[in-house]
């Protein structure tokens, strides 16, 4: 991540927030990329105050809701065949095993997997494209696509800014309380919500789930 920030760093702010933008975007899609791992990294240049924290939110926001967009309509378009060429072409992340855990979770949770998946790494590739071989209403799969994608972008990048800011102050020795709050705040927040994300994606799956396969909706 450390790289990451500094690559970032030597990149003028607009050429960020489309990095931010379209990194997110396309891992929206359901293709693995690291995109929490840029959001992170933009954030911290926040605090730095090399970009604007308002604008890496929305470029995260504007990413992960178009993407997952375009991802529900692949998936709506190409169904379960669709997501098992994903899983065979990145079976390292996306496998038959992932594939079928996650596709268990949206038949149980519906949209609330959309909402909440956002905060768990294998659920955020696959939000939209699963939303979409599964038939999910499109509105209601935008309303809660929508919301997690704002309240992940905005709570990540302000969270992270808010820490750092509060570093900074803290080490000229102004105001550690507010680290203090700030850390405890914002980590119990983020325990929370991936508690309940986690919580979702592993209710009533089997230890060994059946993989999809790419007949199984004939």
């Amino acid at each position: 991540m450390v790289d990451v920030q500094h690559w970032l760093s030597a990149l003028p702010p607009g050429v960020v927030y489309l990095i931010v933008a379209g990194v997110i975007g396309v891992e929206s899609m359901g293709v693995p990329l690291p995109g929490e791992i840029v959001l992170v990294s933009a954030a911290l240049l926040a605090a730095a105050g090399v970009v604007e924290p308002e604008w890496v939110a929305t470029a995260a926001a504007a990413g992960a809701i178009v993407g997952d967009s375009i991802g529900y309509a692949v998936g709506r378009r190409g169904g379960r065949p669709m997501l098992v060429r994903l899983s065979r072409r990145f079976p390292r992340h996306l496998g038959p095993a992932q594939l079928a855990r996650a596709e268990q979770t949206f038949t149980k949770h519906g949209v609330w997997a959309v909402f909440f998946g956002r905060f768990v790494a294998l659920l955020r590739i696959l939000a939209g494209p699963l939303a979409g071989a599964l038939h999910v209403p499109y509105r209601r799969f935008l309303v809660a696509n929508a919301a997690g994608g704002l309240v992940w972008a905005f709570g990540t990048t302000y969270l992270l800014f808010s820490v750092g800011r509060a570093a900074e102050h803290w080490l000229k020795d102004i105001s550690w309380v507010g680290l203090v709050i700030a850390i405890l705040g914002g980590l119990g927040s983020t325990w929370w919500l991936r508690r309940r994300a986690r919580g979702l994606e592993s209710a009533e799956v089997p230890e060994e789930a059946e993989p999809v396969r790419a007949g199984a909706d004939r």
